[in-house]
């Protein structure tokens, strides 16, 4: 299989992870703006998630743009990875449905922690299929910004216990963290041209 091939099915995936979520979103009965209103806890859930969602969209595709080849070890640890990130509408319309209640942020943020470890085992599976001197081994380096995420995760649902606005806090924070498009691999790609 080529990546190019991976990549495709990949992107339909995410892309209809995000169908789902919207999906979620009814529409109202009434005809007034007021009507809108119950509507708010589902609607910042799934910008939030759209974002997430985006950003694994995003790297993803520099992660498979340092690819060479692919393997059946890569394509299951892909699969591991939109496992995971097929949870998230799921988790973000209880989310919204409950307005950010204790036990919908704890299940929220062990989807977004789960989702980090596999895309932290899809790079480490591409990078023993690349080498140790790979594009990408070199672009991740100590992967400082990869491992605190995994942690504001952890706090995240840790707080989730006794307070939801510094639960919702932490999985925003990550969130801000890696808006701005993680350069780190397309600088690589830049500087071999």
């Amino acid at each position: 299989m080529n990546k190019t091939r991976l990549e495709a099915f990949s992107d339909g995936v995410l892309a209809i992870i995000i169908t789902i979520m919207v999906l979620e979103i009814k529409v109202p009965h009434g005809h007034e703006f007021a009507d809108l209103k119950p509507l708010i806890p589902k609607f910042l859930s799934y910008i939030l998630s759209f974002i997430y969602v985006g950003i694994y969209w995003n790297n993803h595709h520099y992660l498979l743009h340092s690819l060479s080849k692919v393997n059946a070890k890569i394509l299951w640890a892909n699969m591991h990875l939109l496992f995971w990130l097929s949870l998230i509408p799921v988790a973000t319309g209880w989310m919204g449905e409950h307005k950010f209640a204790q036990a919908s942020m704890t299940l929220y943020g062990a989807v977004l922690f789960l989702s980090a470890v596999a895309y932290f085992v899809l790079q480490r599976v591409i990078i023993m299929s690349e080498g140790k001197n790979s594009v990408l081994a070199k672009a991740i380096g100590n992967d400082l910004k990869g491992i605190t995420s995994a942690v504001l995760y952890l706090i995240g649902i840790l707080c989730s216990f006794s307070s939801e606005w510094f639960s919702g806090a932490a999985y925003l924070s990550v969130a801000l963290l890696w808006l701005v498009p993680d350069k780190r691999i397309e600088k690589i790609f830049t500087s071999k041209k």
